[in-house]
Parts: structure tokens; C-alpha cells; sequence
């Protein structure tokens, strides 16, 4: 396993019509610890793809060094890195066997026949692929190709890193979560560092100890799964983490006191300075909202309430903003008549400036 640092890297794949040099991705520097399981997260585009493309040594970086623990790798070929990558579309050799394909990786690499049985054996019961060892993988359905694939690279002891470009894009959605769940259980088996790219929050979120979220080639906030959902960095990862997403909507904040259109929305913290002419907005995600069983609260105006079997999701109007709110099943307030209210809890209503979270002051 190696420590991945990332010293200042950025990517141009060329330059625009004006003879401007664009960046894919944008300057940055950050480490990744040994057996460590990290996300990168962000839409198409965003850069996500390129970040894991320079790790692997497919692409040589425009700017920085990439260093696997202390040795320099920029310019070493992918080949010598001594890294296992599972791709979109499962990679594996139609012709062979599942024990052929999985034992291929330990042939070039000189190890005894004996070696290479006890590891065959061994990872293809891990991955419940021991009852096929002799069926050639031309008949094997999608996900069970995928899991040869990622067989290949969990065989290897010595791989210094597994990286995955979009593995379960071609696994039917029912198989999607039983696979996500047996990664993450191979992860801590074998304390391999793995890097996932996505775009699929919940692929990010169940996987990852550690998910980075960028967003036109610069990572926004890279943090824990409970960090990004609770205290986004920024208005983009409130937006884009969460289904539906943080609400979003413009406000004035004075000390501990938001207004919003004329309403006073009451914050957990305090905010006696905001940078100035900065546009402020808060940001509070559909669980922190919850309609009124006794008068208290705002007044809204219900838009829609969309019915997601567990829960409800109701689309209401509050002085002109549109919010989400989670109602829970067991909530007992009737929406469909009277006027509703909706409370916040201050402690989760967020405030940012210019699109970054403000942290404000203990009250």
C-alpha cells in the first residue's frame, strides 16, 4: 500500500480560441494515508476522471509532482506503478477462465504455482467467485465480470493502490447496493488504499471514509460523509450532497437573527461580521425543517407533497422561496388543510457568503 501525495498537481489539456491555457484541473495539493478509502465525487466534467487519470499515469500532469510515499512517480509509466485499476466496463479476457483470468496478474509476476493457487482460491471466495473458478468469463453476466475484474486486483499483494473509474455504471440497480456493501467489506479485510471515482452520491457516501467533492476542476471540500451532508463548505456540496439537496435561499443576517423577505429566522450561532457587499444566503437541508403541530412558526404555502414510501417530501413557499421539508411517516400534522407552519432548528440553518460557509460564533 502507498501514501499517495499530491503536490500542487493541475491538468491543461491544451489552450481556447483566445490562446488561453484551460485547466481540466485546477492547481491543488492533498494527501491520501495508506489504506485509506476515498471518493471523488463531482458531475461530468468535472474533473474527477483527469485527478484519477494522473494518479494511475495514464495522463502526465501539466504542473506539480505525484508521489507514492517518498518516491517521485510523475513521470513514471503506469505500468511501473504497481497500482490495479477496475474500469467502467469490466476488463477481463473472455477466453479464459475465472481462475485463469484472476491467477494472470500473479503469472507475470514469477509466482510460484503453489502461491498462486492459495490466492486464487483465497480471493475468489471472498468474492463468492469460487463456485465458478472453471467457467470461462465469455457467459458471465455484467456484475460477475466486474467482480473478476476487481478479483485481478485484490490477488495482487503487493499493489500499491486499487483505483475504480465508475465500476457499477453497467450493474443492473438491484445488484448495486450488494456489491457497494462487499467493496467496503473487502476494504476492511484487506486495508488496501482504494479511490473511487463517481458521480453517484451514494456510491460516494456508503464507500468512502473520506469523500472529496469537486466541482469545474477545483475540489470543493473533501471531508467525511457526516462533515459534507451537515456542514457543506460550500452552497455547490449543500446542493449536490443530499436527495433533494440543502434548500438554498437568499437572506440579511444580523448577529444571531436571519431575515428572509421579512420573516426572522433564528440562528444557532451568531454572525456579528459579514464581509461586505457579500451575497449571504442560508442554507438548511429538508430534515432540519418540520411543519408545526401547534400554531408556532411560518406561515407557508404548500406546493406539492410527494409521497417516497417511508417519508413524504413537501414542496412549500415560504414569502416567495421555494423549500423542501421532509415530513417523517409518523408525522401526524395534516397538511391538507388549514395553513401550515414550518420550524427550523437553528443549530442546522447554515450561512454563507458569496457561496462559502461562514462559521460564525458560539451564542
Amino acid at each position: 500500500m502507498a501514501r499517495i501525495v499530491l503536490d500542487r498537481i493541475a491538468h491543461s489539456y491544451g489552450v481556447n480560441a483566445a490562446g488561453v491555457r484551460e485547466f481540466a484541473l485546477k492547481p491543488l495539493t492533498m494527501t491520501w494515508n495508506k489504506g485509506g478509502a476515498y471518493a471523488l465525487l463531482g458531475p461530468s466534467g468535472c474533473g474527477k476522471t483527469t485527478l484519477l487519470n494522473i494518479i494511475s499515469g495514464l495522463i502526465t500532469p501539466t504542473e506539480g509532482r505525484v508521489r507514492f510515499d517518498d518516491r517521485d512517480v510523475t513521470e513514471v509509466p503506469t505500468e511501473q506503478r504497481n497500482i490495479a485499476q477496475v474500469f467502467q466496463f469490466p476488463v477481463v479476457y473472455d477466453t479464459m477462465t475465472v481462475a485463469q483470468n484472476l491467477a494472470f496478474p500473479l503469472r507475470n509476476r514469477g509466482m510460484s504455482a503453489a502461491g498462486i493457487e492459495r490466492r486464487v482460491q483465497d480471493i475468489a471466495k471472498r468474492l463468492e467467485l469460487d463456485t465458478c473458478l472453471g467457467r470461462r468469463a465469455q457467459g458471465l453476466t455484467a456484475d460477475v465480470k466486474q467482480k473478476v475484474s476487481l478479483g485481478r486486483g485484490l490477488v495482487r499483494p503487493d499493489v500499491a493502490a486499487i483505483l475504480f473509474d465508475e465500476p457499477l455504471t453497467v450493474i443492473d440497480p438491484q445488484l448495486k447496493w450488494m456489491l457497494r456493501s462487499q467493496l467496503k467489506h473487502l476494504h476492511r479485510q484487506f486495508d488496501f488504499t482504494m479511490i473511487y471515482v463517481t458521480h453517484d452520491q451514494t456510491e460516494a457516501l456508503t464507500f468512502a471514509d473520506q469523500v472529496v467533492v469537486m466541482h469545474e476542476g477545483d475540489v470543493v471540500q473533501a471531508g467525511t460523509p457526516e462533515q459534507l451532508f451537515h456542514r457543506p463548505v460550500h452552497t455547490f456540496v449543500g446542493h449536490f450532497i443530499g436527495s433533494p439537496g440543502m434548500n438554498i435561499v437568499p437572506a440579511a443576517v444580523a448577529g444571531d437573527r436571519a431575515i428572509v423577505n421579512g420573516l426572522e429566522i433564528g440562528l444557532g450561532r451568531a454572525y456579528p461580521t459579514l464581509p461586505a457587499a457579500a451575497r449571504i444566503e442560508l442554507g438548511v437541508r429538508p430534515e432540519a425543517v418540520a411543519f408545526s403541530a401547534d400554531g408556532r412558526g411560518h406561515p407557508v404555502t404548500l406546493e406539492r407533497l410527494d409521497d417516497l414510501g417511508r417519508y413524504r417530501i413537501a414542496r412549500v413557499s415560504l414569502a416567495g422561496c421555494t423549500l423542501n421539508v421532509l415530513v417523517p411517516e409518523e408525522a401526524e400534522a395534516d397538511l391538507s388543510g388549514g395553513e401550515p407552519r414550518i420550524v427550523f432548528d437553528p443549530d442546522r440553518v447554515n450561512v454563507y457568503a458569496d457561496g462559502h460557509l461562514v462559521e460564525g460564533e458560539a451564542r
